[in-house]
C-alpha cells in the first residue's frame, strides 16, 4: 500500500469517526434538551393539579370551619382559619373542642362534596395535654380499611388555641427530577463510540503494522534474490573454468576452483536453510523431537563450527560455563540452531575481530545462557522490533552484513516453543548481549 493511498484511507476513517462522535453529540444535546422541555411541561402540569387539589382543599376545609361555627351558635369569624402546613398536610384553627365523630363526619361530607377522593387522617389538638389526643385513619373508594390501615403520627404544631389537622398520607410532595445531566442517557452512545474508537485504534495499528511488514517483506525478497544471485553466478563461473579440458593439466587452479564451488555450495546450503527455519516455524503440525539436551555440549559444538571463521578475522570466543545443571528438555537441533545465530549475529555485526563471550548459570528452575558481543550494538527503538520477521538492524556504514532478517525471530519463537524466554541488553556502538532463558530439566 503505498503512503498516499495509505494517507487518504486514514483520513477518510478520522472524518468518518469524528462525523459520527459530531452527530453523536448534536443528536443527545437535542434529544436531552426535548427530554428537559417535556420534564418542565411535567412538572409544571403537575403542579397546576397540585394547585387545584390544594385549593380545592381549603375551600372545602373553610367550609367545614363554617359548619361547626354554625353548630355551635359561635358569633365569631375566624378569618383565614386554614393554613397548608405541608404539601399534604393541613391545620385548621378553631374556638373549641369539637367532638372527632362530627369532625369526621363534616370532612368527609365536605371532600365528597368538592370531589376530594384521596384517603386522610385528622386529628384534634388538646391544649390540656398539649398534644394531637385523636387521629384516624379515613379512606376513600377501594382503599384499605380504616382499622387496616397503618396510621401516622399527625404533626403537632406550634399553635396556643384549638385547631384540627387533616394530612393526606397517599399524596407527596412534588419534587420534580432534574433531567439536566441523564447518565443512562449517554452511557449507550458512549461506550459504542468507544468500541467504534477501539476498532478504528486497532484497525490502523493492524495496517500500519501489516504495510510495515510488507515493506521488510520486499526488503527480504530483494535482499535473498541477491544472496542467491551472487554464489549461483560464482558456481556457474567456476563451472565454466573447470569445462575446459586444458584445465586438468593445471591441478592448483583445478583445486582453487573447486574450492570456490564447494564454498558457494555451503553458502547457499546455509540461505537455504535459514528460510527453512522460517518455514517449520510456520508449520504448526511439526513436532519437536524433545529429549535431555546438554547445553554446554550444544554451545561447545556452536563454538567449534565458527573456530576457522574467528581465526580467519582475528577474533576469539570465550566460554564461562557455570550452570551445574545444564540439561534442559529440548531438540538438540533447534536448541543448536539457537545458539548458531545468536554466534553468527555476533560475528557478522562485529566491525573489527569478534570478541564473544558464552556464560550459562543455574537460576531456581531456570538454565541461562548469554550470548555476549563487543559489535556495533543497537539503538534503543530497534530493540522493540528484533524478534520480528524480516526486520534487519540498520548498520551505518556496515554494508557486508548478510542475512534474511529471520534469524532472531527463529530464536523467540523457538525459545517460546521450549517453554523459555529471549532478552537482549545493548548500546550502539557497545555491543550487545543475549540471554537465553531454558526451564531446567528437573523442573518440567
Amino acid at each position: 500500500m503505498r503512503r498516499r493511498t495509505l494517507g487518504i484511507l486514514i483520513l477518510l476513517a478520522v472524518l468518518s469517526l469524528t462525523g459520527v462522535v459530531t452527530t453523536q453529540v448534536i443528536w443527545l444535546n437535542r434529544a436531552q434538551q426535548h427530554e428537559q422541555e417535556q420534564a418542565a411541561l411535567q412538572q409544571q402540569r403537575q403542579q397546576q393539579l397540585d394547585k387545584q387539589f390544594n385549593d380545592r382543599v381549603v375551600i372545602a376545609l373553610t367550609d367545614v370551619t363554617e359548619r361547626i361555627l354554625s353548630i355551635t351558635k359561635d358569633p365569631s369569624d375566624l378569618f383565614d382559619a386554614v393554613k397548608q402546613e405541608r404539601p399534604n398536610y393541613f391545620a385548621v384553627t378553631i374556638n373549641d373542642t369539637i367532638h372527632p365523630y362530627l369532625l369526621e363526619s363534616l370532612l368527609k361530607q365536605e371532600f365528597k362534596r368538592r370531589d376530594i377522593n384521596e384517603d386522610f387522617e385528622y386529628g384534634i389538638y388538646d391544649c390540656f395535654t398539649d398534644s394531637i389526643v385523636y387521629g384516624n385513619y379515613v379512606g376513600q373508594g377501594d382503599s384499605l380499611a380504616p382499622d387496616s390501615a397503618r396510621h401516622s403520627r399527625l404533626l403537632k404544631l406550634d399553635k396556643d388555641g384549638h385547631y384540627f389537622g387533616v394530612y393526606f398520607p397517599r399524596r407527596t410532595a412534588t419534587v420534580w427530577p432534574d433531567a439536566g445531566g441523564s447518565t443512562i442517557t449517554w452511557a449507550y452512545p458512549a461506550v459504542v463510540t468507544l468500541i467504534v474508537f477501539a476498532f478504528f485504534v486497532y484497525s490502523l495499528w493492524v495496517i500500519l503494522r501489516q504495510k510495515r511488514l510488507d515493506e521488510m517483506k520486499n526488503d527480504f525478497i530483494g535482499n535473498m534474490t541477491h544472496e542467491l544471485k551472487t554464489p549461483i553466478s560464482t558456481i556457474a563461473l567456476s563451472s565454466e573454468v573447470l569445462s575446459d579440458p586444458g584445465i586438468i593439466h593445471e591441478p592448483d587452479r583445478l583445486r582453487s576452483y573447486a574450492g570456490i564451488i564447494r564454498t558457494e555450495n555451503e553458502r547457499l546450503r546455509q540461505q537455504v536453510e535459514r528460510v527453512l527455519q522460517l518455514a517449520s516455524m510456520e508449520n504448526l503440525a511439526q513436532k519437536l523431537k524433545l529429549e535431555a539436551v546438554d547445553l554446554h555440549g550444544v554451545i561447545q559444538d556452536t563454538v567449534d563450527s565458527f573456530d576457522i571463521l574467528l581465526k580467519e578475522r582475528g577474533g576469539r570466543c570465550t566460554l564461562d560455563l557455570q550452570a551445574a545443571a545444564p540439561f534442559v528438555h529440548g531438540d538438540r537441533v533447534h536448541v543448536g540452531n539457537i545458539l548458531f545465530n545468536l554466534v553468527d549475529n555476533a560475528v557478522k555485526y562485529s566491525k573489527d575481530a569478534p570478541e564473544i563471550r558464552i556464560s550459562t548459570r543455574n537460576r531456581p528452575g531456570l538454565v541461562l545462557v548469554e550470548v555476549a558481543d563487543k559489535g556495533i550494538g543497537m539503538h534503543k527503538e530497534d530493540l522493540r522490533n528484533i524478534f520480528e520477521r524480516f526486520f534487519r538492524i540498520h548498520t551505518g556504514n556496515v554494508h557486508d552484513v548478510k542475512g534474511f532478517g529471520l534469524g532472531l525471530h527463529y530464536v523467540a519463537g523457538m525459545m517460546r516453543a521450549h517453554g523459555g524466554k529471549v532478552r537482549v541488553e545493548s548500546s550502539w556502538g557497545k555491543g550487545s548481549t543475549f540471554t537465553l532463558e531454558f526451564p531446567s530439566l528437573n523442573e518440567t
